[in-house]
């Protein structure tokens, strides 16, 4: 029997629940990428908000690529649940946050009406790093902004404007760097009509902000131990850690819900706590991905267990990551690291490498090589994040396993002409295909050729 409206009340009393009247809220958020990170992360707050006494923020998610959102959470009325694993506990809470979701391939003019309605003052994303379909100067690649959110968002707020409406506030929830602005530039070199430009511009904010929690991929297991233990079949369960974090730059184009009545920051500035968790935690996870799946592992914590990479990865947070950054007043780096370092640790997560590994071309650069370009300014070296750098240039060879990169076809041709003396610096050389984040010098270079060679 499936989770649905009907069937809620069958849910049993340790399940918690949210406590209001879900028919009664309109529509205020639409929200892009309606993947397993949203619903643990900006669906849980915002259901946490309307249970606290915010009204008419439901949630229109809409799914950009497939269908399978859409076939987990319709016959469920939009509901689901999601559970906070920590060691040998689990706490589960049924989220209503979702009132309808829809699909770009089918629902085109329904996506856009939501964006043009009245009662809509917010839109929120989690497309990945490749949703934003960045070329690889950073600039927008307009071919694959075609498959992106842009023409709906473009075509959503070009009917408020003309309908005499207030902007939206634009909330990327990826990890970009400086997320706000690169969401207003890349809208705004799509939009190429000069009236509606100027009013996004005026009428539109676009705040930063930083998203963590880490959600790994659901199982079909993880479904059936939730079954068995509610009684109920949930397709869109999602399972997390119990922490969670969101700061926000304070800069909304209108109202918002009180998700900082709930546990998110509202910040003057989020660049701080943006670099600390994508050059700590992140930077971490893609080096416990390379090189944990080269030594045989198959989970994070199982890559953290390991005696050569968690000294790896602990001189990478602290040494090399924290220090190429001014932390915010009362930011504690050392404590950020050593609570990476438990969360990384939890065996009840069970977040596979290979989900980390993913995209990884579109993650480099925020992750690792704005890190090296800062020592490298400075003379310094950062050991441990060469060491990651080397094994993704191995994984891309796709030697090993697949490749799962928008790019993967561009760097095993790169691999493939260049050859191994040649293509870390065809990647980081003065005119590589990273050099605008960071040019290696003739030094670095050779360090990273000679670390080519897989292990064992």
């Amino acid at each position: 029997m499936r989770l649905s409206e009907a069937t809620r009340d069958r849910l049993p009393p340790d399940i918690a629940r949210f406590s209001y009247d879900r028919s009664a809220q309109k529509i205020g958020i639409v929200h892009f990428g309606l993947g397993a990170f949203h619903r643990a992360h900006q669906a849980w707050y915002t259901d946490l908000a309307m249970s606290h006494g915010e009204r008419d923020w439901g949630i229109c998610g809409v799914s950009l690529r497939s269908p399978a959102v859409a076939e987990q959470l319709d016959p469920q009325d939009g509901l689901y649940t999601l559970t906070e694993r920590s060691g040998t506990e689990a706490a589960t809470r049924l989220i209503g946050a979702i009132r309808e979701v829809l699909v770009a391939a089918h629902d085109r003019d329904a996506i856009i009406a939501r964006i043009a309605a009245p009662e809509c003052r917010i839109a929120t994303f989690t497309v990945t790093e490749k949703g934003y379909a960045r070329a690889p100067d950073g600039s927008l690649d307009r071919s694959l902004g075609t498959a992106s959110f842009y023409p709906l968002l473009a075509e959503g707020l070009e009917k408020r404007r003309a309908a005499g409406l207030p902007g939206l506030t634009l909330l990327s929830c990826d990890n970009l760097p400086d997320n706000g602005r690169t969401l207003a530039r890349l809208l705004g070199e799509w939009i190429e009509v000069p009236h509606l430009a100027e009013w996004v511009k005026s009428d539109c904010t676009c705040p930063g902000t930083m998203v963590d929690r880490i959600v790994p991929a659901t199982t079909e297991a993880d479904l059936d131990a939730l079954e068995a233990r509610i009684g109920l079949r949930d397709e869109g369960a999602v399972f997390t850690e119990h922490f969670s974090q969101w700061v926000i730059e304070d800069r909304f184009a209108g109202s918002r819900p009180g998700w900082d009545k709930v546990g998110a920051q509202l910040v003057t500035d989020v660049a701080p706590y943006e670099t600390a968790k994508l050059r700590m935690l992140n930077g971490a996870h893609s080096a416990l991905a390379y090189l944990g799946l080269e030594n045989h592992c198959t989970l994070v914590h199982e890559a953290i267990a390991d005696p050569q990479l968690r000294p790896l990865v602990d001189r990478l947070m602290r040494e090399e990551a924290a220090t190429s950054f001014v932390p915010a007043a009362g930011q504690d780096l050392d404590g950020y690291a050593d609570a990476l370092i438990a969360r990384f640790s939890d065996p009840a997560l069970n977040h596979r490498l290979i989900q980390i590994a993913m995209d990884g071309s579109q993650k480099i650069p925020q992750r690792w090589l704005e890190t090296l370009a800062f020592h490298q300014r400075r003379g310094a070296s950062c050991p441990a994040i060469l060491e990651a750098l080397g094994a993704w240039i191995r994984h891309v060879r796709g030697d090993a396993r697949p490749v799962d990169d928008p790019m993967a076809g561009k760097l095993a041709t790169l691999w493939s002409t260049a050859g191994h003396h040649g293509v870390a610096a065809a990647l980081f050389g003065g005119r590589g295909m990273f050099a605008r984040y960071w040019t290696a010098d003739e030094a670095t270079l050779d360090e990273l050729t000679a670390r080519l060679t897989a292990p064992g």
